[in-house]
């Protein structure tokens, strides 16, 4: 079956931007296309669960892309950095390959903060905005520049650490679940670690992330820059937040709500990869069927 007639429960590897990009997409390549961005350390596979049930409900294709030195992208060229904006080339060069004036951005996490510069940043691009437990950006007020930057550059500066190697896919998953940033279990945390992970030729698993995205960026945003970049968001924004998420009743999460124009907001019983749980996929499908 090729992926014109795919109906799309079964995801379809692509690459994109000449090869510096990996992804995956469900759906006919006909339908409207949606994109859909991952969160740090995680890639496509974070929407395993939920683009096939938005396929089917919607009749929509959705390309979910691995973000550079994620997945099974390219890692950025020696020397360079993993900015947050950065990854907004990502996201504007997957539009050029899918030939996309115009699209609609479900989007997770880290993934929400690119999608919340690109929409500020070039509000005719975007149609909507879908967003999966994450608004704004990470942020550090200007006075702690210095120290952020110190923190970095000496980071940098190390050598590399080699990619952490497990004896089976099953002890991977376990060291996610382990030491992640955010809980997840072993079901929720299988997909992501399956597509982030190669065998060796002595039979063990290795990691494909680049080590260097553990490293603390060089200088972010400061919490006045994200909330007037949210404030120039021109395109709906459904955030979808899990009950154990990351933003909730916080200071920062309430002023950064408060900054949208346009936001209709859900709070679901779930955590931060509500979307990927499988207890929790069906509910947040439903909520995007019913606000699209």
């Amino acid at each position: 079956m090729n992926e014109s007639t795919h109906v799309g429960t079964a995801a379809q590897p692509l690459s994109l931007a000449n090869g510096r990009l990996a992804a995956l997409s469900w759906g006919r390549s006909t339908a409207p296309t949606w994109v859909a961005l991952h969160g740090w350390l995680d890639n496509a596979a974070s929407f395993t669960r939920l683009a096939p049930l938005l396929v089917k409900a919607l009749d929509i294709r959705i390309v979910a892309i691995d973000f550079r030195g994620h997945g099974h992208s390219a890692h950025a060229p020696v020397g360079s950095d993993y900015a947050l904006w950065d990854y907004t080339h990502d996201v504007l060069d997957t539009l050029e390959a899918l030939a996309l004036e115009k699209t609609t951005l479900l989007a997770h996490s880290m993934g929400a903060a690119v999608a919340c510069l690109i929409s500020a940043a070039f509000p005719e691009r975007v149609n909507k905005l879908i967003l999966l437990d994450g608004l704004g950006a990470l942020n550090t007020p200007a006075e702690e520049t210095a120290s952020q930057l110190r923190k970095g550059l000496i980071a940098y500066r190390r050598p590399l650490s080699r990619p952490p190697r497990y004896p089976d896919i099953e002890s991977a998953v376990a060291a996610r679940v382990a030491g992640g940033v955010t809980p997840l279990d072993s079901i929720t945390a299988t997909p992501l670690v399956e597509r982030n992970t190669q065998a060796t030729a002595d039979g063990h698993v290795q990691m494909r992330t680049d080590s260097r995205l553990l490293k603390p960026s060089l200088v972010r945003f400061t919490p006045q820059q994200v909330l007037a970049l949210l404030a120039e968001i021109q395109a709906s924004v459904l955030l979808i937040e899990g009950e154990r998420g990351i933003l909730g009743e916080r200071d920062w999460a309430e002023k950064a709500r408060q900054a949208v124009p346009q936001l209709t907001r859900h709070v679901l019983a779930g955590g931060h990869h509500l979307h990927l749980e499988p207890q929790a996929v069906e509910h947040v499908a439903e909520i995007i069927r019913q606000q699209v």
